[in-house]
């Protein structure tokens, strides 16, 4: 057997090649070279000639494996960058204002009596970041397009404030309220970017941290997406994402990271603030998080470019000769290099340099001052500029800046690399003294020491506010902005919703399917059907909506490069450069993301899509719930299906799929509004409404929330003078008893409602009892004018009282209420107060779990015979019926034996 030498296998990247050597002597011939490298130069040069190489291969474009890491040093080297365009001491008189100012709005929210405090330190890191970007970099809409899309790190929106104050779009009185957006109105500011507490300024929400990421990266593709579809024209559209090394941490923040790299997101840069601190102490301490974080996204196949060192560092790494510098970058970890930042320049002297003798040679001619200011390249406006310019000219691959800042940087010794800065709010007058000293202001003691620290201002005429206000006239306008262009859209009519009105005939199909065919009409129409855009998270199938594959196509920037499996179907996977499907994997939170950035378009690029986002519904509030408040907070509109609803009707999947609160978790969300229909009709009534109030000429801020289910039932045509108003409040009568004597009435939602009807007749037939059975559309929204009814009462006394919907369309009924739902009682209970008579609920409150549907029901005593149980025995506590029928009724139907009840409908995917 040959030995190892001798078969003398390539390893690459962990792999063998399998490329035999043609000339074996041209091979030693190199590998001599190398080996001769080593021997007379030594092994670092033998290493810098080895990574030169690779960087002239991939020059060439020859393949070669990705290192995970490089040396922790800049990734442009000096002699490789730029010349720097801008006025450096101009920017830098810029910056020390804006600083300033950033800082003395949180000191000054800190205030006795009022104390909403704020957050100093991460501007204080990241602001020559801004800066740079905000003097050459981001571009603003006043040419009519969307611009650059910034996405500011949450905690930074002091100096994004600072920065507007100068530029005068926000007065000192806005500065003042930071924090006091009611107290303080109309001048308030809120503490993060909020779009919809502030709507003409920001554009996105950030602090909830890992949305941020996520939300850049399907910001970027949906630019794409538009583009391709010629729905805009986003080319010259840039998405910037600030964000924290801390923040990294999250999973939203690196878990979507492949989609960008595979599909060239060049039009994408994440810039990284590496201030190497969590909100209370080191991200890496024994380790190296830039290096980490290097090799995550090297991995995840994106250009890094990582900005570690400022310009006081290029001697002494231009002496480097021997590596030894580099190397103790490279070994020193993130925790020593934290309390370098808070050391003197002696400490640093005697522990980074001094255990080396050529180390300390290198810095023998600077003094201990030299040393401590050798400084970060985070903080280094030119050497910033160079990895800006790099990223946006890149392309191919989504490019991440790892930039290498001081958490607190400039606040001084009390503030910068502490563990606790992010904590502290307010400066003393010592900590201003210095400050006001380190930024070079023209601000008096006697200013710092009589109330409350000034602002500064260094005038309108002055060369400083000049410069911004050129800049950004260069660059198309004042960022962050947020601007609404989009006009509404010509609505199709009631003819498009015919054929769903009509019910489904002998055909038993499940509304998520009622809801397809009505989108299918919709997406006909020549005004709007281009506008919608379909995301599922791998499951079209499932929900029936395989029917789109060879009409609308599923987006993808390369198209299909091979041939389907499936090819000779007739609902065979097609993918397509121009397709109108967003088929974003088994990832709920990239599939959120997507419709977030689908359903701010109107204001983003200022042409509105419409947005389909369908689901597993246990998947939806309760897996992305967080998503869901930032669509909200973004003004993003939209329609979102929570398909499979209900915590018995999908039936063999168990708890993880049962869903039977997500009702629930949507009427916590004010944007959100959310039905829970039982019939196409209804759905077409809603969704008409849905488009109306989100696109018509009256447009709100909102998206819909509809549950459909996978069970298959017969549908109803629409009734004859149906009651369309109470569908779109939440309730109606939809079937009124016809016999019995003795009145009750019956509320249900989604799936439930046949089973009302069937409890309906069967109370009529056994018991005497003429129940009405009326549809609730929507509990939550039923809720909602109840309470905003009681608020209206509390504050004017003096005028006529307003009466909830929910008591006066309730109001001619007689008999007790008893309300039913696939949802835990809590849903249908949120109506409870305003129901004018005798309340009860039964709901499927605990753990689902697989079984049959009837079964479950069973269970959970919703199904139809309990529902005639619970009736009877609200109607005994009236004593309308005999105590005595209820157990002769438990027994009749077996309530308490699960195996008894009819296992109902099987299947039913869709």
């Amino acid at each position: 057997m040959a030995s190892g030498s001798d078969r003398n296998p390539i390893i690459i990247g962990g792999l063998p090649s399998q490329v035999p050597d043609f000339d074996p002597e041209e091979t030693q011939e190199w590998l001599d070279s190398l080996d001769a490298a080593v021997d007379e130069r030594g092994r670092e040069r033998a290493r810098y000639l080895m990574l030169r190489l690779i960087e002239r291969a991939r020059e060439k474009r020859v393949a070669v494996p990705e290192m995970r890491s490089t040396d922790y040093v800049n990734t442009i080297p000096t002699r490789a960058e730029p010349f720097f365009p801008g006025n450096e001491e101009i920017e830098r008189k810029i910056l020390n204002a804006t600083r300033w100012n950033a800082a003395v709005m949180v000191s000054r929210a800190q205030r006795p009596g009022i104390g909403v405090g704020g957050h100093i330190a991460t501007f204080a890191s990241s602001a020559s970041l801004y800066d740079v970007g905000f003097n050459h970099f981001f571009r603003g809409k006043d040419e009519g397009d969307g611009g650059d899309q910034v996405f500011f790190q949450g905690h930074a929106s002091p100096g994004i404030y600072a920065r507007a104050f100068l530029l005068d779009r926000l007065s000192e009185d806005n500065l003042d309220g930071f924090r006091q957006e009611k107290s303080k109105a109309p001048h308030g500011l809120s503490s993060y970017p909020h779009p919809r507490l502030m709507p003409d300024f920001w554009e996105f929400p950030t602090v909830s941290m890992g949305l941020g990421p996520i939300g850049a990266i399907y910001q970027a593709r949906m630019n794409r997406y538009m583009h391709a579809r010629e729905i805009a024209d986003t080319s010259e559209s840039h998405v910037w994402a600030f964000l924290g090394d801390g923040e990294m941490d999250e999973p939203e923040s690196l878990g979507q990271l492949t989609i960008a790299a595979r599909e060239g997101l060049d039009n994408l840069t994440f810039v990284v603030n590496c201030n190497l601190q969590r909100l209370d102490g080191p991200v890496r301490g024994n380790g190296k998080v830039i290096q980490e974080l290097e090799s995550v996204f090297r991995g995840a196949g994106w250009n890094v470019i990582k900005l570690i060192w400022d310009r006081t560092w290029d001697p002494l790494l231009a002496q480097d000769r021997d590596g030894i510098l580099v190397n103790r970058m490279n070994t020193t970890p993130d925790g020593q290099f934290q309390t370098y930042a808070t050391e003197s320049g002696a400490y640093i002297r005697d522990h980074f340099f001094g255990d080396d003798q050529r180390l300390r040679a290198m810095v023998e001619g600077m003094t201990d001052d030299q040393i401590l200011h050798l400084g970060r390249g985070g903080h280094d406006h030119k050497k910033i500029y160079a990895a800006f310019k790099a990223a946006v000219e890149h392309k191919g691959q989504p490019t991440v800046i790892l930039a290498k800042t001081v958490k607190g940087w400039t606040l001084g010794p009390n503030f910068e690399g502490r563990n606790a800065t992010h904590q502290m709010k307010k400066l003393t007058v010592d900590d201003l003294k210095g400050f006001r000293d380190r930024l070079h202001l023209p601000i008096s003691d006697k200013e710092l020491e009589s109330g409350a620290p000034p602002y500064y201002h260094p005038g309108r005429d002055s060369e400083e506010i000049q410069y911004m206000h050129d800049r950004r006239l260069g660059l198309g306008g004042y960022v962050p902005t947020r601007v609404v262009r989009s006009k509404p859209l010509a609505l199709p009519g009631d003819k498009t919703y015919a054929t769903v009105k009509k019910g489904s005939g002998q055909q038993s199909i499940a509304t998520t399917m009622a809801f397809v065919r009505l989108l299918k009409d919709l997406m006909r129409d020549k005004e709007i059907g281009k506008r919608f855009v379909l995301i599922a998270p791998d499951e079209y199938r499932t929900f029936g909506m395989d029917s789109f594959f060879p009409s609308a196509k599923i987006y993808n920037p390369l198209g299909q490069q091979y041939e389907s499996v499936d090819r000779e179907l007739l609902l065979a996977y097609k993918e397509s450069p121009t397709g109108q499907m967003l088929h974003d994997g088994i990832s709920e939170a990239g599939c959120t993301a997507s419709l977030i950035a689908a359903g701010s378009a109107y204001a983003t690029h200022g042409e509105p899509l419409i947005p389909v986002y369908v689901f597993y519904s246990m998947f939806g509030f309760q897996r992305t719930g967080d998503q869901f408040w930032q669509m909200s907070d973004q003004l993003a509109r939209g329609f979102v299906l929570g398909a499979t609803a209900g915590r018995t009707t999908l039936t063999g999947e168990g708890l993880q799929h049962a869903d039977g609160h997500s009702q629930l978790l949507a009427s916590t969300n004010p944007g959100c509004v959310a039905y829970d229909p039982a019939f196409g009709f209804e759905i077409a009534h809603i969704v008409q409404d849905g488009l109306r109030r989100m696109y018509g000429p009256d447009s709100e801020d909102v998206f819909y929330y509809l549950t459909v289910y996978n069970e298959p039932i017969q549908h109803p045509a629409e009734p004859e003078n149906i009651d369309a108003e109470g569908i779109l409040k939440g309730v109606y009568r939809f079937s009124e008893g016809t016999s019995g004597s003795i009145p009750a009435q019956i509320m249900a939602s989604g799936v439930a409602v046949p089973w009302a009807v069937e409890a309906q007749k069967i109370l009529a037939e056994e018991w005497n009892v003429k129940a009405d059975v009326w549809s609730a559309t929507s509990w939550n929204e039923l809720r909602r004018e109840a309470v905003a009814c009681e608020e209206y009462n509390l504050l004017h006394p003096e005028e006529e009282q307003r009466v909830p919907y929910v008591t006066r369309k309730l109001a001619g009924a007689q008999g007790p209420f008893v309300a039913v739902s696939d949802w835990m009682r809590a849903v249908p209970d949120q109506i409870a107060r305003w129901v004018p008579g005798t309340y009860q609920s039964l709901g499927a409150d605990g753990f689902g779990f697989a079984d049959t549907r009837g079964a479950a029901r069973r269970f959970f005593h919703i199904d139809a015979q309990s529902i005639v149980v619970g009736v009877l025995t609200e109607l005994a506590r009236e004593g309308k019926v005999d105590r005595s029928v209820l157990k002769q009724a438990i027994d009749r139907y077996q309530l308490l034996d699960v195996s008894a009840a009819d296992p109902g409908a099987a299947g039913g995917d869709a």
